[in-house]
C-alpha cells in the first residue's frame, strides 16, 4: 500500500449466499474509483468460507485491500432481539452497519453500501461530500415514494415524511457524529425496550434515530431501479426491490450490472443463478411483495409503531 494515499473505508455486509453479487459491486466500485486513494473494503459477516474470500480477492485492485470482519461478538447478547425484528427475507447482517463506529474507532468517516449495488461513478467523490454536521449523507428512498401504501407507512408508521424517508443501503457516515449522538446505544435501548413492528428493520430505526440529522444528496448517488426516468448524473444504481437483474430480464439499469458481472470470476455462476430462476421463484417474489405491502398496513394500524410510541406524545 502507498502510505501517502488517503484511506477510504467502505463497508459491505453479507453471508456466503450473496458473494457473487458483492463481487460485482466491488468490481464496479474499484474500476471507477479514483487512483488517488487507497480503499479498505470491509466485509461485515458472521462467517465466510475461505473459498469465497479467495474468490473475492481476485476482484481487488492494486489500490485496495479486502478485510473480513466477523461481527458475532458485536451482536452478542441482543441476537434474539435482532432476529425478532426480521422479516423472512432479511438476515441479521442488515444490522451490522449500526456497529461500524464502535468496531472501528480509528475511522472518522466511512461509506456503507448494500451488496445489490453497482457503482458507475467515482466513489471518492461521494466520500468527500461535506455532511455539514449531519450524521449521514443519504438519498430519499424512491421505492417508498412509488407505492401509496409505502408512503403512508413512512409517514404514519415510522413518523418520517415519505419524501424525507431515506434508504439505508447507501450511507456516507460521519462516525464521530454518530458516536457523539450515541446512535448505537440508543438503537439498542429502543430495540430491547420496544422491539417495534417494522417493514424495513434497520432502515426504520436509522430514520427514527437520525431524523432531521441527515444531509440529502443527489439521487444519482443511490438511483433505484424503479424506472430509468432520470436525467441527472448516474453514479450508483441500487437494485433494492424484488426485481434483481440476476433473476429477471429488462430490469431498469440492469445493463450496468451485467457489464461488471462479466468482469468478475463469478459471471458463470451468476448466469447459472439466472437460468435456474423459474416461475416458482417468481411466484414467491410476488407473494413476498404482497406480504411487504400487507406488513406496512399492519404496522400503520398497530399501537406498537414508531410514530405512535415515540412521536405522538
Amino acid at each position: 500500500m502507498d502510505e501517502e494515499k488517503k484511506i477510504i473505508p467502505i463497508f459491505f455486509a453479507t453471508d456466503d449466499n450473496y458473494i457473487p453479487f458483492l463481487a460485482v459491486s466491488m468490481k464496479s466500485l474499484l474500476d471507477n474509483a479514483s487512483k488517488e486513494y487507497f480503499y479498505n473494503i470491509h466485509i461485515l459477516t458472521d462467517g465466510l468460507s475461505d473459498e469465497n474470500i479467495n474468490l473475492l480477492k481476485y476482484n481487488m485492485s492494486d489500490n485496495s485491500t479486502l478485510i473480513v470482519d466477523n461481527m458475532n461478538t458485536f451482536v452478542k447478547g441482543i441476537e434474539e432481539d435482532l432476529n425478532e425484528s426480521l422479516r423472512d427475507y432479511y438476515t441479521i447482517s442488515i444490522f451490522y452497519r449500526l456497529f461500524i463506529a464502535k468496531k472501528y474507532p480509528e475511522y472518522h468517516k466511512a461509506i456503507y453500501l448494500d451488496c445489490d449495488i453497482t457503482v458507475v461513478g467515482d466513489i471518492s467523490e461521494l466520500y468527500n461530500t461535506e455532511l455539514d454536521g449531519n450524521i449521514f449523507g443519504v438519498v430519499v428512498d424512491d421505492v417508498i415514494g412509488s407505492v401509496e401504501e409505502f408512503k403512508v407507512y413512512a409517514t404514519e408508521g415510522v413518523g418520517v415524511r415519505y419524501d424525507r424517508y431515506f434508504n439505508s443501503g447507501m450511507l456516507v457516515m460521519d462516525l464521530d457524529k454518530y458516536r457523539s449522538e450515541d446512535i448505537l446505544n440508543r438503537f439498542i435501548k429502543l430495540l430491547t425496550t420496544y422491539n417495534f413492528e417494522t417493514a424495513a428493520p434497520d432502515q426504520d430505526y436509522l430514520n427514527v434515530l437520525c431524523k432531521d440529522k441527515v444531509k440529502y444528496l443527489d439521487k444519482g448517488w443511490n438511483r433505484m431501479s424503479v424506472d430509468e426516468d432520470f436525467d441527472g448524473k448516474l453514479n450508483l444504481i441500487h437494485y433494492n426491490n424484488f426485481r434483481k437483474p440476476w433473476y429477471y430480464d429488462n430490469v431498469p439499469y440492469g445493463k450496468y450490472f451485467w457489464e461488471y458481472a462479466k468482469k468478475t470470476n463469478f459471471y458463470d455462476k451468476i448466469l447459472g443463478i439466472k437460468n435456474a430462476f423459474g416461475e416458482e421463484q417468481a411466484e414467491k417474489h410476488i407473494k413476498g411483495a404482497q406480504g411487504l405491502v400487507a406488513q406496512t398496513i399492519r404496522v400503520v394500524n398497530s399501537d406498537k409503531n414508531f410514530k405512535k410510541v415515540l412521536f405522538d406524545k
